[in-house]
C-alpha cells in the first residue's frame, strides 16, 4: 500500500522522503541584532528534520555567543563553523560549514534573512536529485526593518495576506511572490540550463553535488560572483534548476551595500568569473577538497 503521507514529497516522480535530513548552512558576519530574528525564525518551521550551521567569516564574540545561547537551548541542531577575520571569504566559510553538515541536502542562505514558518516544508516538496532549487528573496525597506528590530516583531509568523499588504504598501517589494500561485513543472523547469540571476541567500542543492563541483571556489575573495560562479559550475556538471516562485521566499533584513571594515580595494572577482565564463571547467579553483585534512 502507497503511504499517503509521503505523496506530498513527490515532484516528477522523485521522492524526497520525510526523513531525509536537510543541512540549514547560514552565512553571517558580525550582525547579531539581525541574525537573532533569523534564528527565531528557524525555530518556527513546521518541518523540523533538518539541522542548522552558521558559517561564520569571523565575527566578534557577541556574535558567538548569540549562537551559543540558540544553540544550547534550540531544538534544532544548531552548529557553528568560524573561521579567522581575514577579509571578506564567503565561500570559505560556507565550505567549511558544508564540512560539519550531516545532511543529505543543503539549503543556503544568509544571516540577515528569515524564513516563514514552511520555508523548510517548501523546500522538501520541490527537492529532485539532480536538481537545484533557486528561491527569491524579498527585500524589507529601511523604516520597517527598523522597527521591527527594535520592537523585536516576528514578521516572519505573520500570515502571507497579512506579508502581501506590506508589499502594496511599500514595506518591501515583490509582494506577489507571498501569493502561492500554482505553478506547472514545465514552468518551474524553464530556465533549467540558466545559471543567472540565482541567489545563494536561498538555493537548495543536494551534497553529493555540492562535491562534484568541490563546492565553493575560495579564490573568490570579497563581494561578488562567487554564487554565479557556484552556479554555473553546477549546471556545468549536468545539474539542472528548479525556480521557487510563490513557494518559499527569504525575508531580506535591509542593511546598506558597504559592510563597515570591508570596502574592497581591488576586488578581482569579475575577472575571476570572465576566465570561467571562458573555459569548460566545472570545479572549483579552489574548494571544498582543501579543507581536507585541516
Amino acid at each position: 500500500m502507497i503511504d499517503r503521507s509521503a505523496l506530498s514529497y513527490l515532484y516528477s516522480g522523485v521522492i524526497m522522503t520525510p526523513a531525509t535530513k536537510i543541512s540549514v548552512i547560514i552565512s553571517t558576519y558580525n550582525w547579531p541584532q539581525a541574525l537573532e530574528p533569523v534564528l527565531r525564525s528557524i525555530e518556527s518551521q513546521t518541518d523540523r528534520n533538518f539541522e542548522v550551521i552558521i558559517a561564520d567569516d569571523g565575527s566578534k564574540q557577541e556574535t558567538v555567543d548569540l549562537i551559543n545561547s540558540y544553540a544550547e537551548r534550540s531544538s534544532i541542531p544548531i552548529k557553528h563553523y568560524w573561521q579567522e577575520d581575514d577579509g571578506y571569504r564567503l565561500a570559505a566559510s560556507r565550505n567549511g560549514a558544508v564540512g560539519l553538515a550531516e545532511g543529505d541536502y543543503l539549503i543556503f542562505s544568509d544571516g540577515d534573512c528569515c524564513f516563514m514558518p514552511d520555508f523548510i516544508s517548501s523546500h522538501r516538496k520541490l527537492a529532485e536529485k539532480g536538481w537545484l532549487v533557486a528561491g527569491r528573496r524579498i527585500y524589507l525597506k529601511s523604516g520597517f526593518t527598523k522597527k521591527a528590530l527594535e520592537k523585536g516583531w516576528r514578521f516572519f509568523k505573520w500570515s502571507r495576506p497579512v506579508l502581501f499588504l506590506l508589499g502594496i504598501t511599500a514595506q518591501c517589494n515583490r509582494p506577489f511572490q507571498f501569493i502561492p500561485l500554482p505553478q506547472s513543472e514545465q514552468k518551474r523547469k524553464s530556465k533549467s540550463q540558466n545559471w543567472e540571476q540565482v541567489q545563494t541567500c536561498n538555493l537548495a542543492v543536494w551534497k553529493d553535488d555540492f562535491y562534484k563541483v568541490d563546492g565553493f571556489d575560495e579564490s573568490y575573495v570579497g563581494h561578488g560572483c562567487e554564487d554565479s560562479d557556484f552556479t554555473l559550475r553546477l549546471i556545468r556538471s549536468g545539474v539542472r534548476r528548479i525556480t521557487a516562485n510563490h513557494t518559499s521566499p527569504v525575508l531580506h533584513i535591509y542593511h546598506s551595500r558597504s559592510i563597515p571594515g570591508r570596502a574592497d580595494t581591488e576586488c578581482l572577482n569579475p575577472q575571476r568569473f570572465q576566465a570561467l565564463l571562458e573555459s569548460d571547467r566545472h570545479t572549483a579553483v579552489l574548494g571544498i577538497s582543501s579543507h581536507q585534512g585541516s
